[in-house]
């Protein structure tokens, strides 16, 4: 793969860089319209593979925060056309890495030293690249390393990159208004805490040791000592990633044994720990030869505040979502409705959140549950479609519901498909057990 020998770091370059995707964009409309004149027929699968292959390219070149909310769309296969997906998934891991020469000017800024002053060896050329940083294998003292360095000017550019990119997601998700300013200020925290390698090192280690008890689950040892706010060392882990791995002919037994795990994984820590890994794409976990799960990246931790999660959780029981009242005044408490809402505007809602809310908590409704049911995706593709193409909705205003939406039902989006790519049938209540071992009694609202 071609590697970077130069990343655009101010403003005005990074700006440059946007204008001229910008331009080609436009240039694919103009090609694709020609095409249809002669061709009325033609649909728009040319186009979106042209836009996304453009996008993604002018994005690779930057890295960062952009590249990152395309990774984050890709999470939500439902959302964006299969082209853009398909793109933009590879955001996850597998972008153009630095080069040799930028790697050991960019190390030696922030360590102070040379790799090779601090390792016994240090492969020059990455291993993995992804949005926000780049990881290579080194040794020190007998050990195997994994050394994540982050880009060059990633951190100074994340108000400025979300500044560029606010206009699509304002129109993407129809914001209106001074509110919608509470979104973007939840993405830029949790972006710029993303890039405080010092804040994900003490983050991996309370939750690999919160979680250590859960089976089939391994984590990598972190070591503070080798690390900085810009450098990461952990142990090196070996396998395939779950992406990859979903894609070979992997047994049903094994499958669910896989989707056990995340599932126990992801529910002891919004149940117990009320804060929860929020970046569950393939890329962040791996599956070992010996078919055990590991986690490798706690960069994105989201806490759930208990205002937050007695009501979203809640409406998982459908004692509570079927009854109009204590939805209603759910729906109040999580920000979906607004003190200034029509009636109209209340029924629209109300009903439309019912809707979405009946079909995504079905997993939580029963003891028992096949994330490879091809009919729960088909209703799920349904429901997107439905809501995508109702003018209504356009019409009125999009900022609904908590700050805190944002990175949880990310989340669970994440969580779904790859419990969809597993083809896994998970046992809802398994995870009581682990909460139980570690003394969480009163755990959720379920």
């Amino acid at each position: 793969m071609k590697t970077l020998d130069k990343i655009p770091t101010s403003k005005l370059g990074r700006t440059t860089e946007l204008v001229k995707t910008g331009a080609k964009i436009g240039a694919n409309y103009i090609k694709y319209y020609s095409k249809k004149a002669v061709n009325p027929s033609m649909d728009r699968s040319s186009l979106d593979e042209d836009n996304a292959s453009d996008i993604y390219d002018g994005l690779k070149n930057l890295k960062g925060s952009a590249l990152k909310v395309a990774q984050m769309l890709s999470m939500d296969k439902s959302l964006l056309p299969g082209a853009y997906v398909e793109k933009f998934s590879l955001a996850q891991f597998s972008v153009p890495p630095l080069s040799a020469p930028l790697v050991r000017k960019t190390f030696k800024t922030y360590q102070g030293a040379f790799p090779e002053d601090v390792y016994d060896t240090f492969s020059k050329d990455s291993i993995n690249a992804a949005s926000i940083g780049q990881v290579h294998k080194a040794t020190k003292d007998g050990k195997e390393l994994a050394v994540k360095i982050q880009y060059p000017g990633v951190a100074d550019s994340i108000s400025s990159d979300l500044a560029m990119v606010k206009p699509i997601a304002t129109k993407m998700f129809n914001l209106k208004g001074e509110d919608s300013k509470r979104y973007f200020s939840e993405v830029e925290d949790k972006l710029l805490e993303e890039t405080d390698y010092e804040l994900e090192v003490r983050q991996s280690i309370a939750i690999t040791e919160a979680c250590g008890h859960i089976p089939n689950l391994k984590f990598p040892t972190y070591y503070p000592e080798l690390s900085s706010n810009r450098i990461i060392t952990m142990d090196w882990m070996t396998g395939q990633h779950l992406s990859e791995f979903a894609k070979t002919d992997f047994s049903v037994e094994t499958g669910n044994k896989l989707g056990q795990t995340l599932w126990d994984f992801y529910m002891f820590q919004m149940h117990g720990l009320k804060e929860v890994h929020a970046d569950p794409h393939p890329g962040n976990f791996l599956v070992s030869s010996d078919e055990q799960l590991i986690a490798i990246d706690f960069g994105c931790i989201k806490e759930i505040p208990n205002e937050f999660y007695q009501p979203y959780f809640e409406l998982a029981v459908p004692a509570s979502i079927n009854n109009p009242e204590i939805f209603k005044e759910k729906l109040f408490q999580l920000e979906i409705l607004r003190k200034d809402d029509s009636e109209r505007e209340i029924v629209y809602f109300s009903a439309l959140f019912h809707e979405m809310l009946s079909l995504f908590t079905r997993p939580f409704q029963e003891t028992t549950f096949n994330f490879a049911d091809p009919s729960f995706w088909d209703e799920i593709t349904s429901l997107s479609e439905k809501y995508s193409n109702d003018k209504e909705l356009r019409k009125m205003n999009g900022n609904r519901g908590s700050k805190h939406f944002l990175y949880i039902n990310r989340t669970f989006f994440g969580l779904y498909n790859l419990l969809h790519d597993l083809k896994a049938t998970v046992q809802t209540m398994e995870y009581v057990k682990y909460l139980e071992e570690k003394g969480f009694k009163n755990h959720s609202a379920l």
